[in-house]
């Protein structure tokens, strides 16, 4: 692992909570976790947090809005597009407001992320099957080389959190797929587990066939 052209990327792990995401205690616990071996080696931390404005200004048509007009997720009069205490950013680390999905649209993330060198993208955080496989396929689009931390990412269901893995699994060529005990050891120069495929559109998968098509990810990992 070459560490003066990596960064690590968390998308969106925000106090916002009307999503009902599963596992949420889990992700903050993996990213406390990972933060310190990440900047014990000198790989930059990024943040983003998606904002909607009180006033709707700016919103994607369609937003879900409260009975007021004013937006029902991200509403920038709360604490919900605040970053989780337990995982806030360091002084001089870069934070990135997004106003749609991908953390790339209409941001200075690509700005950021080539002013620093990087090349290769460790990347985590919600909603895995919206804002996280959107920034990833974005970045894969500008040609990162794409690290996926599975259990630091969630959506509100579990059959649209393991389809969007799949589907990222299948399209994006250069990914890699960790959990954070198994790229802690990464860092560390430690023997590790990731999990790739061999070629595209390798995991295809039906509803009767997905469990046990995500579940080859997970056991690559265990081992």
């Amino acid at each position: 692992m070459k560490k003066s052209d990596s960064a690590l990327v968390l998308i969106d792990i925000q106090k916002e909570s009307n999503f009902g995401l599963d596992n949420m205690e889990e992700v903050i616990k993996n990213t406390e976790k990972l933060l310190p071996a990440f900047r014990a080696s000198n790989i930059p931390v990024i943040y983003t947090r998606h904002i909607n404005r009180a006033d709707a200004v700016g919103l994607s048509e369609g937003e879900p809005l409260n009975e007021d007009g004013s937006p029902f997720y991200y509403h920038d009069g709360t604490d919900q597009i605040e970053i989780f205490d337990e995982i806030k950013p360091e002084k001089d680390e870069i934070v990135i407001d997004k106003y749609r999905w991908s953390a790339f649209y209409d941001t200075s993330l690509d700005l950021m992320l080539k002013s620093l060198g990087v090349k290769h993208l460790y990347i985590g955080g919600v909603v895995t099957d919206g804002c996280l496989m959107t920034s990833v396929f974005d970045a894969y689009f500008r040609d990162y080389q794409i690290n996926l931390i599975h259990d630091i990412t969630s959506a509100s269901n579990e059959g649209a959190h393991q389809s969007a893995i799949l589907t990222m699994t299948n399209w994006v060529y250069n990914m890699k797929i960790y959990n954070t005990d198994e790229l802690v050891k990464k860092l560390n120069g430690q023997s590790h587990n990731y999990f790739e495929t061999d070629r595209a559109d390798a995991m295809q998968f039906t509803p009767e066939t997905m469990q046990d098509q995500f579940n080859k990810i997970i056991s690559k990992l265990a081992e």
